[in-house]
Order: C-alpha cells, then structure tokens, then sequence
C-alpha cells in the first residue's frame, strides 16, 4: 500500500478491522485454477471465532478451485462517501476521491468436515442475517439437521495475512480537512453525517488507532 497514512493493519487496528469484519456480510472470494487463471466469486459470508466462513454447494467451479489450490484472497470493502473535486478545488478534477474501508486477507481455504463447526458456523450465518430468529437453533446433534449438514459444503478461511484500507482523509491538512466535514455535513446525503465522524475518529492528530 503505497499511502501508509490509510492502513490499517492487523496489529495496531486488529480491533477495527474485527468491527468491520463482523459488521459486514458480503464480500469477493479470490482463487486460482489449476491452470493459475484467477477467479472472483461474490458471496456472502459470516466472521465468526476470529474466522471467516462462507457456505455452498459441495460441488462445483468454486470447490474445484479450492481443491486445486487452497490459497485464497477474500476481500470485504464499503463506500462511504464520493468527495467531489470542487470540495477542496474550485477548478482541477485531481482531487475527486471516495472514502471508504475495505480489509484484505489473504490466507487458506479448508472445508470444514466437523458437524459440531459446520453447525456453528451456520448457526452464526442465522444470528447474523435472521437476528429476529423463527428458526430452530442448527445443532449438529439435532437429527432434523445431520443430513442437511452433512449436504452443504462449509469453508473455512485461515488468515495468512490481514490488512484494512481505512480513507478518510487522512491525508489532508486540519483546514482542509475541517471543511470538507464542513461541507459533508451540509450535503446530508444518507453516509455523509457517518463519513464527517469518520475523518475525525482516523485524524492522524487525534488519539486513535493510527496513532496520536
């Protein structure tokens, strides 16, 4: 990443990088063929036990990917916020941007082959995407769900390396900075009041996980 000033990383950020992980439930699983052709599947996904676990079926190009070979990049990103150029520069289109965060890793991939995870990792996929419940708890021990466990596939992603791209405005000098809070507070589009919070929380010259 060549602007340090937006990583975040799994060291000094393991907890923001958690937050997003857990807040989000999409993203893009990366893999490669056995003829090294890379390959990029949408899908939905659950962070779960420090772990990221997405589900399917047991056959296929994904699965065929996986078998030839393990190493895998999931990526997980949200846009924020467009920052026009005439925010910051009344003439040139240079400064244009978005803001955003997105977190890479880049690990293994394992089928899960243990009822009691696979129940697991479902079960949380349920709490997460049907937190109103009206289901019946999935448990591995439960003799309604053995077959169906025993029928999707569950992957597992075992994190070599995990790193976050937090931008929002770091870059920028106290003015600037401060007017286009300004002027994002102003605009009042739907993320625009989050976004101004944002380029406060992550401000190099504030306490936080960027340093002070």
């Amino acid at each position: 990443m060549r602007r340090t000033e937006f990583q975040i990383d799994s060291d000094g950020g393991r907890e923001e990088i958690e937050r997003f992980l857990a807040e989000m439930s999409f993203g893009f699983l990366g893999t490669a063929g056995a003829d090294g052709a890379p390959s990029m599947t949408p899908l939905n996904y659950v962070y779960y036990g420090g772990k990221l676990y997405f589900h399917g079926s047991r056959i296929g190009e994904k699965m065929a990917r996986l078998q030839a070979d393990p190493r895998v990049t999931f990526m997980v990103a949200k846009e924020f916020a467009i920052i026009p150029s005439y925010f910051t520069d009344p003439l040139m289109a240079c400064p244009a941007t978005a803001y955003f965060k997105s977190v890479r890793i880049d690990g293994r991939a394992v089928v899960v082959q243990e009822p009691a995870e696979k129940a697991a990792a479902l079960e949380a996929f349920m709490r997460k995407l049907q937190p109103e419940g009206g289901y019946k708890t999935i448990d591995a021990s439960d003799p309604d769900y053995l077959p169906r466990l025993k029928g999707v596939a569950v992957v597992r992603i075992d994190p070599d390396r995990v790193t976050g791209k937090f931008k929002f405005g770091q870059n920028l000098k106290q003015p600037v900075r401060d007017s286009v809070t300004a002027q994002l507070t102003e605009r009042g589009l739907p993320l625009d009041a989050e976004t101004a919070a944002l380029m406060e929380r992550y401000c190099p010259h504030a306490k936080g996980i960027l340093g002070d």
